[in-house]
């Protein structure tokens, strides 16, 4: 067993035997909620050709797939066909017939944000500042998200395709990371997908072309695209939102604990999202034009 460093929502060992390598994951809580669900819904999408590693086993703590080698893909704008075929990979997904038995209402999200700004100048955070300064913006992007009208339809889907969990073998998409899989409504997947992989790590080098390639291969596959809105980029922020304050009250916490990421990369990705989600929300009317 080696550990893989870098992971945001697990720990992985990969595990090198005579029948193979294989990726090793425990899970956080987050991930343990339905990791059986989700490895029948990975069984399936791999059965059905989705390019993938292969799920091999699951328990309650632990998924287990074989080990899948590929270029990672970097956080910038991808070729215009690999973004093309991750389009009509979504609409491949999206046709399984595979029965979810969890809905997909999420409670509003949290107003702490105040409470959070004064822990963190408290505690000394190196980002409490920043925090501070845009507690405002934070309630309002949280207002932003429990209110945004979200036209449907709903859809079992993988939730969470970013640069980060993909691959690239000989030019073409392989899928990692089912783990977040659950319900969404179809347009906060397309465009937190098509928008991840059509940028670099800010929003200053979007390539629209790119972000069209995605939806011009989901329809190529057989998908029918949603009404134009603010609804395309809600889950996108949203999910920011709730991992940017899971990160800081790792922070506040101080305690290296023994799933997740370590320590020094939750602080990392609090003052990521401290920086950027601003930035993001700020833009949404330059974000909604690439729907146009």
């Amino acid at each position: 067993m080696t550990r893989v460093h870098g992971g945001f929502a697990n720990r992985m060992h990969r595990l090198d035997t005579d029948q193979g390598s294989f990726a090793v994951k425990e899970l956080t809580a987050v991930g343990r909620r339905h990791v059986g669900d989700v490895f029948r819904f990975e069984r399936a999408a791999f059965a059905a050709g989705i390019p993938m590693p292969e799920p091999v086993s699951a328990s309650q703590h632990t998924l287990v797939h074989r080990w899948v080698d590929g270029e990672k893909v970097p956080e910038a704008p991808v070729p215009a066909a690999y973004a093309f075929e991750i389009g009509e990979i979504l609409a491949r997904i999206h046709a399984l017939d595979v029965s979810w038995p969890l809905g997909s209402a999420e409670g509003p999200a949290p107003r702490d944000w105040p409470e959070l700004a004064e822990r963190a100048a408290a505690t000394g955070q190196p980002w409490a500042d920043e925090l501070g300064s845009h507690v405002a913006t934070f309630l309002a992007i949280t207002h932003f998200v429990d209110t945004c009208e979200r036209p449907g339809p709903v859809v079992l889907t993988h939730r969470d395709i970013q640069p980060w969990n993909l691959l690239a073998r000989n030019g073409r998409p392989v899928l990692l990371d089912w783990e977040l899989s659950g319900m969404l409504d179809l347009s906060g997947e397309l465009g937190s997908t098509a928008l991840s992989i059509a940028k670099g790590p800010g929003f200053d080098s979007i390539e629209p072309a790119i972000f069209r390639s995605v939806l011009d291969g989901y329809v190529a596959g057989g998908g029918a695209l949603p009404p134009a809105g603010p609804s395309w980029f809600v889950f996108m922020i949203g999910g920011w939102l709730g991992f940017t304050r899971w990160n800081i009250l790792r922070c506040l916490a101080g305690v290296e604990e023994s799933t997740g990421p370590e320590l020094t990369l939750s602080q990392e990705s609090a003052r990521n999202g401290i920086r950027g989600l601003p930035d993001m929300f700020g833009r949404l009317p330059e974000l909604e034009a690439l729907l146009a």
